[in-house]
């Protein structure tokens, strides 16, 4: 149940997840599934990884800013759980349709890397298609939208309709797929036309939304870089959320994955929840 906490407008949202995997043989893993360092303040009750049966962890911080750590999964099922509570601010995702659009030579050499092709955001092979779809569209925000307009219409959602080898460019031949696959193709398309794009993946909860809910998943989204700073855009939702809390960002999905398994594991059960 969401509380509200401290004034009207902030709000206390539960978080937690819990996960089975199956592994043959003892496997090394890194994991990151914890909330990010930048919403550590926001932490009212600490989202504490929990491990059954119970093996060492390490932690460290990966070159992104995300928190993971690394175990050695046993022979048989390995469960990972956890809970927190989050205090919130409650408002939507701003929206600053004045924002504009730094050129290349002006952009923080930190985010440079953003607007690079990856593993499953292949801009240099959607160029040309990113330039005649987006080159009359208002630069700045204006073309981020734009992006995000013609991504959420362009594509079906359906959890059926995904893979964890589906790329941008696939995800824009087949019309179909999952939140990850909408943020992969608009981010292909903000670093297309010289806009530094990053994949994020957090909770997001159902605050604000008419029923009937879909079940919980964590979700994907993407952060542009526009005026001074990184902000947020959901391809998927195409509407500002409220509830939106990170747990790791990267150039694309496999720089995030929830769980990295160095050997074979099954994926056994999975839920996620925010309340």
């Amino acid at each position: 149940m969401v509380k509200q906490h401290n004034s009207a407008s902030t709000m206390e949202i539960r978080v937690g997840f819990e996960l089975e995997l199956r592994c043959p043989q003892p496997t090394p893993m890194i994991v990151t599934l914890g909330v990010h360092a930048s919403r550590a303040t926001d932490l009212l009750e600490p989202d504490t990884l929990q491990v059954e049966p119970a093996v060492p962890l390490r932690s460290y911080i990966d070159s992104y800013g995300n928190q993971c750590q690394r175990l050695v999964a046993p022979t048989g099922v390995l469960r990972l759980q956890a809970t927190g509570v989050v205090a919130d601010p409650g408002r939507p995702d701003p929206v600053l349709p004045e924002l504009e659009q730094l050129p290349v030579e002006a952009l923080p050499e930190e985010a440079l890397l953003f607007l690079l092709s990856s593993r499953y955001c292949e801009s240099d092979l959607l160029n040309d298609l990113a330039w005649s779809l987006f080159e009359g569209s208002p630069m700045g925000w204006g073309r981020v939208q734009a992006i995000c307009d013609f991504v959420n219409n362009h594509v079906r959602f359906d959890y059926g309709r995904s893979s964890p080898t589906k790329s941008a460019l696939t995800t824009y031949d087949c019309r179909e797929g999952v939140c990850r696959d909408f943020a992969h193709l608009a981010i292909a398309f903000c670093r297309c036309m010289n806009i530094p794009a990053r994949y994020c993946t957090g909770y997001l909860s159902d605050i604000g939304v008419p029923q009937p809910h879909s079940a919980m998943d964590f979700s994907a989204w993407f952060e542009a870089y526009l005026g001074d700073g990184w902000h947020v855009f959901d391809p998927r939702n195409n509407t500002p959320r409220i509830g939106r809390i990170l747990i790791a960002r990267g150039r694309d999905a496999a720089d995030v994955a929830l769980t990295t398994s160095f050997g074979p594991s099954t994926l056994e059960s999975f839920q996620v929840w925010t309340a």
